[in-house]
């Protein structure tokens, strides 16, 4: 029998909806009558063209005003690249007032130096070139045993049979987690991954904590199993560091950040590659007839259409980009998706051209200290999955509608229908 609900439980909850209720009132007050750019990617129909925003956000100035005080915005490439790189600008500290304990805690992303190199350091051996060429047949082999599936099948959604189930078995793999469940790691890394965007509701609460908690327990079984018994994983090398290099309390947050990057940022880095080739079918003819521009697509699908779209700095210390004077406390949004538009940067920005030479400067996977530590591992899954379908399946076409996840952090199809 279930304990009852205490008077603190119930004024915590009803706290909490009164917030959610409150953010998205303000939310869509910002959308709806302050027509503000940032605010409107959370509307239909902006979810399939934020594009078109950010120009607007650009145009209004290389630096301007958010949606509150003390907070700016910016989609100009030069203003979001310094803004990343400069200490001058920090993240969120784990430690600021009015932090729930019930958020979803991402550890490394939410640390200033010397902490984060700290742990970075801990999680850098698991992405370095030598593991990723090791890593490299194992990944091509099973691509081949997903697109043969997919060509059975005939007609298919590459996000679950392909782009999702991929990333979860190599991040899975390279953790040391047995026997992953791919179904269910995709449903746990999407629901953490979405809380990226804020909470939006109690059913959405409802799914993030269950996410976080599942986690955590598979994990601290985990890592116990691993100081008993170490294997050749990133568990095992964690279990080792843990006391004297990665604090107890650090663990479980750093096992849920490489399992929600690993994920997140690769499937939708593949649906958001093949769709554009789709939408492009010119560029698509060119990848067939020459696989090895696999590499190429993946850059121009960083810049072009990156799966995250923006991020936040705090202003650790009062400091000048561009002539603007930031105070200390303040807050800019980078927004990584428009900077990769910025035609001050790049040539007809809004052409896809898998053919670009000027995209390697794009911001898709951050810049400076924060700079995303899987990146090799993501371009190296996406690029073996594009070449192995432009090899495989040459006459690869779109079959239906592509609806794409309702969220402003991340960008990615919820499902991409596929012919062969």
């Amino acid at each position: 029998m279930k304990s009852p609900i205490s008077r603190e439980e119930l004024r915590l909850a009803r706290s909490f909806a009164t917030e959610l209720y409150v953010a998205k009132a303000r939310r869509q007050y910002d959308a709806r009558i302050r027509k503000h750019p940032v605010a409107r990617v959370g509307l239909a129909p902006w979810h399939d063209n934020p594009y078109p925003l950010y120009d607007e956000v650009r145009a209004r100035g290389a630096i301007t005003q958010g949606m509150q005080r003390g907070y700016w915005v910016s989609a100009t490439h030069d203003v979001c690249k310094q803004a990343l790189k400069s200490r001058a600008f920090g993240t969120i500290a784990r430690d600021q007032p009015g932090r729930s304990s019930g958020e979803v805690d991402l550890s490394l992303l939410e640390m200033n130096p010397p902490d984060h190199t700290r742990l970075r350091r801990v999680a850098a051996p698991a992405f370095t070139p030598r593991r990723m060429a090791a890593y490299e047949g194992s990944i091509e082999k099973m691509v081949r045993g997903m697109v043969d599936d997919a060509e059975r099948q005939g007609t298919f959604d590459l996000q679950h049979t392909l782009s999702a189930p991929l990333p979860i078995t190599v991040i899975s793999d390279l953790l040391g987690v047995p026997d992953a469940d791919a179904d269910l790691f995709t449903r746990y890394g999407t629901a953490l991954g979405s809380a990226l965007d804020g909470i939006k509701g109690m059913l959405h609460a409802r799914r993030a904590f269950a996410a976080k908690t599942a986690l955590e327990e598979m994990f601290t079984r985990l890592l116990a199993e691993r100081e008993r018994d170490p294997r050749d994983d990133m568990l095992s090398i964690l279990a080792a560091e843990k006391g004297d290099t990665v604090h107890p309390e650090e663990m479980l947050p750093l096992c849920q950040l490489l399992l929600v990057a690993g994920f997140e940022t690769t499937v939708n880095l593949i649906g958001n590659a093949i769709h554009q080739l789709m939408l492009h079918p010119d560029q698509w003819r060119l990848l067939t007839a020459d696989p090895s521009l696999a590499p190429q697509v993946v850059e121009e699908t960083l810049r072009y259409d990156p799966p995250i779209q923006l991020t936040s700095r705090v202003v650790m210390q009062d400091t000048a980009v561009r002539d603007h004077e930031f105070r200390a406390g303040e807050w800019i949004v980078t927004i990584l998706g428009g900077a990769n538009r910025d035609p001050e940067m790049f040539e007809d920005p809004n052409r896809f051209d898998i053919t670009r030479t000027d995209n390697s400067d794009h911001l898709a996977f951050s810049s400076g200290v924060h700079y995303c530590i899987g990146a090799p591992l993501a371009r190296l899954e996406a690029e073996v999955a594009i070449r192995v379908l432009a090899e495989r399946l040459p006459s690869l076409r779109l079959v239906g509608k592509v609806p794409m996840r309702r969220t402003t952090v991340i960008r990615g199809v919820r499902e991409l229908p596929l012919a062969v």
